[in-house]
């Protein structure tokens, strides 16, 4: 029998009653350095290990009566344990877990609030955690880690309009230099912190929830061209944007599109490259609460360089390069979907034959909008400009 342990922050104190007798019946003890250094008295060989395919290693040549491996924190909790897991029940192997101290319970505790209305996350390898969980409109607890991670969450926080957020970090909790930081996200950008660390982020502002088509006097607009409500409606529907799709829109205008995708996906990228329209998307996000919403200022498809790869593309102006555009949206993504808007044939027809090449399936949807404006006692149909909407995807 394998026993995964959490032993908590570190140290003898944080160990539960049946975590130290797992740790002095042992006869293998594995974990990082860290876990190992600090263990109440044990007979067991201790052999610096976390990675699953090394200690399945181990296992298999030593061949242990009572394993032990070490997690700190709770193996629950954004923890290894559970990469560990999967590969002991592909093997066969029997195994227990002991729970331990989270880094979430003693930040809470410290604060004297209640975490059961926190949303979760690791800001390790997720592009847009943060803000992705802000949407919701509660706490945020991130596993940070590293004396950059606060700062660069933080940075991220007033490059998305939320400079004023109040932000606390927990820093070596349990040891005997714990610290407690708070203050707002642009003071913290600032700071100095230890490499052993968490973050809380209070709630951001949210708007009501509603589906997809936010009437056009909602957003500002100033001179930029912007789409319109209906035909926003139709390119969410044909784009099939779920909750876990992360969006590109490239020439994003007024960020109409982008809101939209935003409040629906779990980020989207906007790419603008007019410092009036980027503006103008940078107060959008602000009014409609689209944390989620990251402005590249630049032009496709040059600045889609170092975005994170796309589920679902919208393409609202090209400066005459949508091919490259569409080959790179490709090129980044297996099972893509993507939709162009068109007003002209000929962007018709070129965005039909590189779909056809990259293998997206196109369908052509035509949409004419006309919408009543008073005429004294009648009303009159006022015809907007068609729009043509190219949509592919892979399965």
């Amino acid at each position: 029998m394998i026993t995964l342990i959490g032993i908590g922050p570190g140290g003898q104190d944080s160990l539960t009653a049946e975590a130290r007798t797992a740790i002095a019946q042992a006869d293998l003890l594995m974990g990082a350095a860290r876990m190992l250094d600090d263990l109440p008295p044990h007979t067991g060989q201790a052999i610096s290990a976390y990675r699953p395919e090394e200690i399945l290693t181990i296992l298999d040549s030593q061949r242990p009566l009572s394993p032990c491996v070490l997690y700190s924190g709770d193996p629950g909790f954004w923890s290894g344990g559970e990469a560990l897991i999967r590969r002991l029940e592909e093997k066969g192997m029997d195994y227990r877990v002991l729970p331990g101290l989270s880094s979430v319970q003693l930040l809470a505790a410290r604060l004297g609030r209640s975490w059961k209305d926190w949303a979760l996350a690791s800001a390790h390898g997720q592009d847009g955690a943060l803000l992705t969980h802000l949407k919701q409109g509660r706490p945020v607890f991130l596993l940070t880690g590293g004396a950059e991670g606060p700062r660069q969450l933080c940075r991220a926080l007033a490059e998305a309009g939320l400079p004023r957020l109040r932000v606390t970090v927990g820093e070596n909790l349990s040891y005997p230099e714990e610290r407690i930081t708070a203050g707002t996200a642009a003071e913290l950008a600032q700071g100095d912190f230890s490499p052993l660390n968490v973050v809380l982020v209070d709630p951001a502002p949210i708007c009501p929830p509603r589906v997809p088509g936010i009437p056009d006097e909602d957003f500002l607009r100033g001179q930029v061209p912007m789409t319109k409500q209906e035909v926003r409606a139709v390119i969410l529907s044909k784009l099939a944007v779920g909750p876990e799709d992360t969006c590109w829109d490239i020439g994003a205008g007024t960020g109409s599109v982008s809101v939209e995708l935003a409040l629906q996906g779990k980020g989207v990228w906007s790419v603008e490259y007019d410092e009036a329209a980027c503006a103008l998307i940078r107060s959008n996000r602000e009014k409609f609460c689209a944390w989620n919403l990251h402005l590249v200022p630049g032009r496709a498809p040059e600045a889609l360089d170092g975005l994170p790869a796309p589920d679902k593309v919208f393409i609202g102006g090209s400066e005459g390069r949508l091919r490259p555009i569409l080959r790179e949206a490709a090129a980044r993504t297996p099972a893509l979907r993507v939709c162009v808007s068109a007003i002209t044939l000929e962007t018709v027809q070129e965005a039909l034959e590189e779909m056809e090449a990259l293998g997206l399936d196109p369908e052509v949807v035509q949409i004419s909008v006309s919408r009543t404006r008073k005429a004294g006692e009648k009303h009159l149909l006022l015809a907007q400009n068609p729009v043509f909407l190219i949509t592919g995807g892979r399965p």
